[in-house]
């Protein structure tokens, strides 16, 4: 394997990371406050308490470990991107600081008000589909380059039904990674009632789910017909990560193995989500950037796959630790432990 490969492969699992626990995590301050609009608060929200308190502050390691590694291995990125993420980029930011700002004012009685939980959820829900435009714009058509500058066709972006897909595909998969694993959680508290309500989320998000991958699928067709093809090559990863989604279905809708249900869905997204990047590359840019050209000297790609390598292996086991103190503690989850 390549310095080139080794290097993509290991920020993409960082991304995979990312898509995973900042899912739930996103998905969880938006059912908190749908949970308020529906009366449904008092039972689901020490739930979704109990899994955030411990977990929100480590959520975005995966995510600077990525942008930082971007840059690192592939240093044109800066230079082709730097344009382009300008807004998407700030509205991120905005909505972290939003999200962020309201843990700090839930300390001080801030916490039941229905409009800092509005700005908790909705940020939550919206920061997936503002971070979603980089892979919009990695397909290419919306940047160019014309004397030395790079020129970012906004216009192309807003007006593109692949970009909208992509939004679509971010915003939902988000609340059915989430309450798969709320679902799971509830039913490890044996609190039924929170349960029912999380599996009725989960299954209502299933089928939106899997016609919004569908919709990303055929839209990269007409954007992108290389990549397109691309994917057809290793079609069998998309075929397993169907599999898995109806594995993890079942076994939900029989409300049985519901933690061999959620091992199910990470698979089903590992195998879309690494059929993607193995089907998009070489490119990291169509077609000015691909891993080849723009890639760091050796040195420098040395040091960085063993510093990341080492990241890997401080941050699994201590999320490893976190959830079998808190997360996966049987008294924690039940709420019998603080």
């Amino acid at each position: 394997m390549s310095y080139e490969i080794l290097g993509m492969t290991v920020l993409w699992i960082f991304l995979y990371g990312y898509l995973i626990v900042g899912s739930i995590d996103f998905g969880a301050g938006f059912f908190s406050f749908y949970s308020e609009i529906r009366g449904e608060k008092q039972t689901i929200q020490p739930i979704i308490e109990r899994y955030l308190s411990p977990v929100w502050e480590v959520t975005n390691v995966f995510l600077v470990f990525f942008f930082v590694g971007i840059v690192g291995f592939f240093p044109d990125t800066a230079y082709y991107y730097g344009t382009a993420l300008l807004i998407p980029g700030s509205i991120a930011i905005v909505l972290l600081a939003i999200r962020g700002s309201y843990y700090a004012f839930s300390n001080y009685g801030s916490k039941n008000n229905r409009f800092y939980l509005f700005l908790y959820g909705a940020s939550g829900w919206l920061i997936p589909a503002a971070l979603s435009t980089v892979l919009t714009i990695s397909e290419g058509g919306f940047i160019e380059e014309q004397d030395g500058k790079v020129i970012f066709l906004w216009k192309e972006l807003f007006t593109s039904p692949y970009s909208w897909s992509v939004v679509i595909l971010a915003l939902i998969s988000v609340l059915y990674i989430s309450a798969m694993f709320l679902s799971y959680y509830a039913d490890r508290a044996q609190d039924k009632k929170a349960f029912e309500i999380v599996r009725r989320y989960a299954l209502g998000w299933s089928m939106p789910t899997i016609m919004a991958s569908l919709l990303v699928f055929f839209s990269i067709r007409y954007h992108n017909l290389e990549h397109f093809r691309n994917m057809l090559d290793i079609s069998w990863m998309f075929v397993l990560s169907f599999l898995f989604f109806i594995a993890a279905l079942y076994l939900l809708w029989i409300r049985k193995h519901l933690g061999w249900a959620f091992i199910f869905v990470m698979l089903q997204f590992a195998f879309a989500f690494f059929g993607y990047g193995k089907s998009h590359l070489p490119y990291i840019l169509y077609p000015y950037l691909n891993i080849q050209d723009s890639f760091t000297n050796e040195t420098m790609a040395i040091s960085l796959i063993v510093a990341f390598i080492l990241g890997l292996c401080l941050l699994i086991p201590s999320l490893y630790l976190l959830m079998r103190l808190f997360l996966f503690d049987a008294k924690y989850v039940q709420g019998k432990k603080g």
